[in-house]
């Protein structure tokens, strides 16, 4: 079955974005953009909510700036061609390879596991992954730590007062400090 994994660069103070929506922090590097286009490679289909896929609709043009350098195009060359589930309350249609959600998250995520298919089921935005998380469908946690406390903002891990258990399953440190953690949920 399709793993569900959720990942997202995150505060140490366990925030996406902060109070004031900014995410300015959050910018990879050289190293941390390369590792998450070699994430990429392993994700099918990704989900997301409106505020995500109107922010990654600049990969949809990008493309057309001379001076892009070889892992943007890299990274553009994977993202734009991969199927994505665009969960919105307000679109009427979306770009690229996206389609809206004709479902809730559990209904989709049931739909695309039974679906022949290859590739993880990654959730991006932390307002669809605690709905997801809500109906314990999540498999993996994947948080790209940064060492920035940001006071407040949307936070990463639903607030749901819920217990999970996760074991770990991978760590990595980043020359610029930036610390990427993987749990899988223990089921």
């Amino acid at each position: 079955m399709r793993r569900v994994t959720y990942s997202m660069g995150v505060s140490l103070d366990g925030y996406i974005v902060g109070p004031d929506g900014g995410f300015d922090w959050s910018g990879p590097d050289e190293e941390v953009f390369r590792f998450w286009i070699e994430d990429i490679r392993g994700v099918g289909v990704h989900l997301m909510g409106r505020r995500l896929y109107e922010t990654m609709l600049y990969w949809e043009t990008a493309d057309q700036d001379p001076s892009l350098d070889a892992p943007t195009r890299e990274w553009i060359s994977l993202w734009n061609p991969l199927p994505k589930v665009v969960f919105s309350t307000t679109l009427t249609e979306v770009r690229g390879n996206a389609r809206l959600a004709s479902g809730s998250v559990a209904e989709e995520i049931e739909r695309l596991r039974a679906e022949p298919g290859e590739g993880e089921i990654a959730i991006g935005g932390a307002t669809l992954a605690a709905e997801a998380a809500s109906a314990g469908l999540i498999d993996e946690y994947r948080a790209m730590v940064h060492p920035v406390l940001v006071g407040g903002g949307i936070p990463f891990f639903p607030r749901d007062e819920r217990r999970v258990d996760l074991e770990l399953v991978e760590t990595r440190t980043f020359g610029a400090k930036v610390v990427y953690l993987r749990h899988r949920v223990v089921r």
